[in-house]
């Protein structure tokens, strides 16, 4: 909920040459974005929040945000290249919307819509104004052996990709969550939610540029108290070139652990497979980042925590100033979302 790496600072711009905006505060990652960001050099310079409470706790953290009166103030703001959100689920597709027809790019917390009419509007809005709709998929783009696993697999390290498992269990820490979290129509269901982490991966690790849905299913198996949570979810695909993929997402992560999941995934190639441990390796080391990779010349395990950082947040940067996408595709972006959608609306309930 309130997962925020820091990194090293790694500019790709001077002082003054990319401004961008934070708006709709409503669920923790907006830090995280919002780090990455200024690490990269951007610099944040408005914050907007209908909550003045959530306006000086995010204050608080980055005091050179001025306070907005509404978001038509930042949008007027003609030196702002970037407004970056987390709102509620099933408002960042209208929100986004919103601001690329004010001509500003727009980057959204995962997951980036909660129906498909969302999507196809702004499919609409990014071809009618030319402006880009990223998403924060932040258990790639902002884990350092996620992205080291990507240089693996396509420096071909283990061959041609035959099936992605990914594995995202969330610790749910009931009380501190808004009500928004526990209204399927507020947040979409787990597999739109955190299941769109997982389909992401797929078709990044993968090379897929699309997939079907071969089977989805989640369940309620441990909150009555709240029956419009899903707390379990599972889904197959197989991608347009063949690899499959697994993925289970839930929100069972026990107290015993030392942090808030053991998210793992797991990439099997005709020449090997990779296992990432990303925010631990239970019972041996509390730190994350874990690469292990076995191939044909042996077993291989690397922490690589501090050596990779994150360039999906420089990329982003030049491509908002370049209209390059160097970071991400806009057709990747929106695939990934597509997928979850899916996936959720297939979704057979579980007993």
């Amino acid at each position: 909920m309130n997962y925020a790496p820091k990194g090293k600072p790694s500019p790709v711009v001077k002082p003054g040459e990319f401004a961008f905006a934070a708006t709709h505060l409503d669920h923790g990652h907006i830090n995280g974005m919002c780090n990455a960001l200024t690490e990269a050099g951007a610099d944040l310079k408005w914050v907007y929040d209908p909550d003045p409470k959530r306006v000086a706790s995010f204050q608080r953290r980055f005091p050179q945000a001025k306070a907005a009166r509404s978001l038509d103030e930042i949008l007027s703001q003609p030196d702002i290249k970037l407004v970056a959100a987390a709102a509620v689920p099933n408002l960042r597709g209208p929100l986004g919307c919103c601001v690329m027809e004010a001509g500003k790019d727009y980057f959204t917390d995962k997951t980036p819509f909660t129906t498909m009419a969302q999507l196809e509007e702004a499919r609409a809005v990014v071809a009618k104004t030319g402006r880009k709709y990223m998403v924060y998929y932040s258990e790639r783009l902002h884990v350092e052996a996620a992205m080291f696993a990507g240089e693996l697999v396509h420096g071909g390290a283990i061959g041609r990709i035959i099936q992605v498992l990914g594995l995202g269990p969330h610790r749910l820490t009931k009380e501190k969550r808004p009500t928004w979290f526990f209204e399927h129509e507020k947040y979409g269901g787990i597999l739109c939610d955190i299941g769109s982490h997982q389909f992401e991966q797929f078709l990044y690790y993968s090379g897929a540029t699309d997939a079907s849905v071969i089977e989805a299913s989640v369940g309620n198996f441990a909150n009555p108290d709240t029956p419009e949570l899903e707390d379990f979810g599972q889904a197959t695909l197989m991608g347009d070139n063949g690899a499959t993929n697994y993925i289970r997402v839930d929100w069972f992560t026990p107290d015993g652990l030392g942090t808030w999941g053991d998210g793992r995934t797991v990439i099997l190639g005709t020449k090997g497979y990779i296992e990432l441990r990303k925010y631990a390796d239970i019972a041996r080391e509390k730190s994350g980042n874990h690469v292990y990779l076995v191939d044909e010349k042996g077993e291989h395990h690397m922490e690589v925590t501090g050596k990779v950082g994150f360039p999906f947040f420089g990329q982003l940067i030049l491509d908002c100033l370049n209209r390059t996408e160097n970071a991400m595709t806009q057709t990747h972006a929106f695939k990934a979302a597509e997928l979850c959608l899916r996936a959720q609306s297939e979704a057979r309930r579980l007993a």
